[in-house]
């Protein structure tokens, strides 16, 4: 989800299915590369954080809000829909024009060539994200309500460019980015490769519905929330699981397992609104993986979700409060 004025139809755009390959005579680009995490190594979603790292005064208030909106929305995984697809894309790749519906010139200028692969197809749900990368370049594209119409011709109603990701904190800067926050849409994302391995190592991107309404905390840019209550979670809120808690000692499925150990090392962070306390997982669109679906071992969402020791949940005092924009 993203911020209420930027919520306006796209209107005459007809989704289409997957493009083809380049056609005869025509040489098709280079294999993606092979890439890591991006974002710097310090950025806070790939930093550690101290086992002594100071909790906010207001943890025991607002972690009771979250477990309060589990017990009453349940919790989820995104990885199918309203999920991320990350197109990892060769420096030689093809540009195609992206038209943004809502008239922003700097960002329509930013947007004018972008590699976006002939079988890019954005995520199923409302939303459509979509994300491009391409790590030769440094350069990552994200985009909202995605959507291609006829011709090859592609349009969004928001996104961003973010450049240097390799030295980025991984949040563009306000009003920019596909998110309700700017916080990059990879950042907390659990990525395929991450889920056939069981092991994640950064931290986690986290969706609430009720969020609150007259305040943001950084590395927030920016917020959509409605809730008037002084405990209900402000987005960007940091959370970790306490550090002195002993994973082996709970009854945790694997990948449960794994969501906690990265919430225990290098926390969790809320980017968005949505109708269940919801993780992230990378959208298997564009390579057809059943990673999650293996990673799951026959668990839904929901039991991955749920069986999450919310309870031992800790919030991370703010760098700053700020106001939504």
């Amino acid at each position: 989800m993203i911020r209420g004025f930027l919520a306006v139809a796209v209107a005459g755009l007809v989704m289409i299915g997957a493009i083809g390959c380049a056609g005869n005579g025509v040489e098709a680009p280079s294999p993606p590369p092979e890439v890591g995490r991006p974002f710097a190594e310090t950025s806070f979603w790939n930093a550690p954080l101290a086992d002594d790292a100071p909790i906010d005064p207001e943890s025991e208030a607002i972690t009771a809000d979250l477990r309060r909106q589990v017990e009453a929305y349940g919790a989820w995984m995104n990885t199918d829909r309203f999920s991320t697809p990350v197109y990892v894309v060769a420096d030689d790749t093809p540009t195609v024009p992206v038209t943004i519906a809502l008239e922003d010139p700097t960002l329509q200028a930013r947007v004018q060539e972008v590699p976006i692969p002939e079988t890019a197809v954005p995520a199923r749900g409302t939303d459509r994200h979509l994300v491009v990368w391409q790590p030769g370049r440094d350069v990552m594209w994200e985009f909202w309500q995605a959507a291609r119409a006829p011709g090859g011709r592609w349009a969004a109603q928001w996104g961003g460019r973010l450049d240097g990701v390799s030295t980025s904190d991984g949040v563009f800067a306000a009003p920019y980015g596909a998110s309700a926050t700017g916080l990059a849409m990879i950042g907390g994302t659990v990525l395929l490769d991450e889920a056939r391995a069981g092991k994640i190592e950064h931290a986690l991107a986290l969706a609430v519905p009720e969020v609150r309404a007259d305040v943001v905390r950084e590395p927030a840019q920016r917020g959509d929330g409605k809730a008037t209550s002084p405990t209900a979670v402000p987005e960007g809120a940091r959370f970790r699981l306490d550090p002195d808690l002993d994973l082996g000692t709970l009854d945790l499925p694997p990948f449960t397992r794994a969501l906690a150990q990265a919430a225990q090392t290098y926390g969790v962070v809320v980017r968005d609104v949505s109708g269940a306390v919801t993780f992230y997982g990378e959208d298997p669109l564009p390579t057809g993986s059943g990673a999650f679906e293996s990673a799951f071992d026959g668990l839904s969402p929901a039991e991955i979700a749920g069986r999450f020791p919310w309870e031992h949940l800790e919030l991370l005092p703010p760098v700053v409060e700020v106001q939504p924009r």
